[in-house]
């Protein structure tokens, strides 16, 4: 199909337009992932007999493709971020559909890396995405709808699973299949029937590194560094210290997604309402709060639900992680929206490759540890949020910009 101008779009049926195919997009990805996720634990646990240090491993290989991420770079010199996203969902759902014919640690290691170069490349690129095509004035709350489309997407994996995984006896592999069959039907269809588009703003395509973009890149490592905490352990210790089997996990992870498919477009206005500052030091006030009581579970021996509160009390905080995109969006060149959203996973992922790992031998010997070592990431988090100007923008992308001579590069 041929290009089509995104100034253009508009005299598009709505199920060929810009905005449908972010909320596709925003629909096929946890389809997959969720359910892996989902699975994850208890499949490792019961199939592969894994501890922690194997699950911080694991976790770690998941995180190189994410390093890695800034070859997006080089991959749009030859193909559009539009075509990018799609080959990426494929891999990613190819990838899910084939995990239970691995159950060994290499294999495991081997489909998780292929599954990871397909998120953190289409997650890369769909970021980009959604800052070039969403209006300055509505992007927090379409960021807020697309959470919220993604959520339910999940929700609908989430209880096909509850009803179904005793009742039926459903296998790892049938579940795999099927979630990631149904994100390649989704691929297909965006494929197939809506055209390509062409932004407005041209992005460069090298290398973009500015100085005056530091405290995005500092919110960035902190928040990778911290959300690989509760990533790789928080669902690890709900199976391992409490025994919950793959529906118990799922009706959790259920709560989660209710509670965050009802507040995510709440969120997003409260970001446009109350600002970026606001937002970021609210959420990682209420992360440090979350950690420092998960820690108190080994620490005090406090019980599972208290655990499972903290579990959904912390994803519903990491919503808030619109306000650092829509920050950026405030504060950037449009022709750097695209190679400084590969930087910047890149960033995002520097602890998360040897973090899992290390801490994973930590967890050995203090799961607490690992926790308040989260509780400090999380203050560090908030003294950065403390630094972003009321209103940023070009030239005022921080609290110390107004005292700068010149604005600097």
């Amino acid at each position: 199909m041929m290009p089509v101008p995104l100034h253009e779009a508009r005299s598009l049926p709505l199920w060929r337009r810009p905005v449908t195919l972010l909320f596709l997009m925003a629909i096929a990805m946890p389809l997959s992932f969720a359910t892996w996720s989902a699975l994850l634990n208890n499949f490792v646990i019961e199939a592969a007999q894994f501890d922690g240090s194997d699950i911080g491993w694991l976790h770690t290989v998941r995180e190189i493709p994410g390093f890695l991420a800034i070859g997006v770079i080089v991959v749009i010199l030859f193909v559009r971020e539009q075509t990018l996203a799609m080959i990426s969902l494929a891999l990613l759902g190819v990838a899910t559909a084939i995990t239970a014919q691995f159950p060994t640690m290499g294999g495991l290691l081997f489909v998780t890396l292929i599954s990871s170069i397909g998120f953190h490349y289409y997650e890369t690129v769909n970021q980009s995405l959604q800052l070039q095509w969403l209006p300055k004035d509505r992007a927090p709350q379409m960021l807020g709808l697309l959470i919220a489309a993604g959520s339910a997407a999940t929700l609908v994996a989430y209880l096909a699973i509850v009803m179904t995984w005793r009742a039926f006896d459903l296998s790892y592999d049938f579940v795999y299949v099927v979630s990631g069959g149904l994100t390649l039907l989704i691929v297909a269809y965006c494929v197939l029937v809506i055209p390509p588009f062409e932004s407005p703003n041209p992005q460069l395509k090298t290398f973009v590194l500015r100085r005056r973009y530091w405290l995005y890149y500092a919110l960035q490592f902190m928040s990778g560094a911290r959300r690989q905490i509760f990533i790789v352990f928080a669902g690890f210790m709900m199976v391992e210290r409490f025994g919950y089997s793959v529906d118990e996990i799922t009706r959790l992870m259920l709560v989660t997604l209710v509670a965050n498919m009802a507040l995510a477009p709440v969120l997003g206005r409260i970001v446009h309402r109350f600002g970026e500052r606001n937002a970021m030091a609210f959420e990682y006030v209420g992360l440090t709060t979350v950690f420092v009581l998960y820690g108190g579970i080994y620490w005090f021996g406090w019980g599972a639900l208290l655990a499972a509160i903290l579990y959904v009390t912390n994803n519903i905080f990491f919503s808030l992680a619109l306000a650092m995109k829509t920050y950026f969006q405030k504060i950037a060149d449009p022709g750097d929206i695209a190679p400084t959203a590969a930087v910047a996973f890149t960033i995002n992922h520097i602890a998360a490759v040897f973090l899992p790992a290390a801490l994973g031998y930590l967890w050995l010997v203090s799961p607490g540890g690992v926790f308040g070592l989260a509780a400090g990431m999380a203050v560090v988090s908030l003294i950065l949020s403390l630094m972003i100007p009321r209103h940023p923008e070009p030239g005022n992308e921080t609290v110390f910009s107004r005292f700068a001579a010149a604005p600097a590069e």
